[in-house]
């Protein structure tokens, strides 16, 4: 199954729509041919009151082919890095609390262009990548263009002491190592991905 967020609202690939249809709210369709699915997500872009749309068909790689196909896709990378105080980097951002991630450049890995996004975005260097995360998607407009980015996710060590540094070019305000004591107060306000990515790496539950 592919989870896509569309903002705060929700896109689901999977190929078992009895099962999709008897534990949720929201719409539902077979997928049968692409300009039919282009057609679908121009409505349910317009139906803002419904937060779900399940898409279903029993090869759902082939599935997940024909919807990026609708958009123009960029892959990214980015890192949930802990310290060795069981703190949490976060960056604000676009008045919300996100991880810091960016682009995958040229010749790069998605490992490479993680590190070096959290270089960049937090001034630190010498972290080390632990262990891939499941990777994210979302969409959103660009000159009126739609885009499916898909962002691959990478825990991190910090074990220095360097002064954190925002990269203001980027719109970055703020940098913190939440604690156990912040978390509640992130939680409240960042995206639905993030909180998927917090919930895999147990920071909450």
């Amino acid at each position: 199954m592919y989870k896509v967020f569309f903002n705060e609202r929700i896109v689901y690939l999977t190929r078992d729509f009895l099962k999709s249809f008897e534990e949720n709210q929201g719409l539902f369709y077979k997928f049968r041919e692409k300009e039919e699915l282009k057609e679908l997500l121009l409505v349910f872009l317009a139906l803002k009151k419904i937060s779900q749309l399940f898409v279903c068909h029993a090869d759902v790689e082939n599935l997940f082919s024909e919807f990026s196909s609708c958009f123009t896709c960029i892959e990214a990378a980015g890192g949930l890095v802990r310290n060795n105080h069981d703190e949490v980097l976060f960056i604000y951002r676009y008045d919300k609390w996100d991880l810091p991630k960016g682009k995958i450049e040229g010749g790069e890995s998605a490992g490479e262009a993680a590190l070096r996004e959290v270089e960049e975005e937090c001034g630190i260097s010498g972290l080390k990548l632990i262990s891939e995360m499941q990777p994210t998607y979302h969409t959103y407009f660009e000159k009126s263009m739609p885009h499916l980015k898909k962002t691959r996710w990478f825990e991190m060590i910090y074990i220095g002491n360097e002064q954190l540094r925002p990269q203001t070019e980027e719109s970055i305000t703020e940098i913190i190592w939440a604690g156990k004591e912040d978390i509640n107060i992130i939680q409240k306000n960042t995206y639905p991905a993030i909180i998927d990515l917090m919930k895999e790496a147990s920071i909450i539950s």
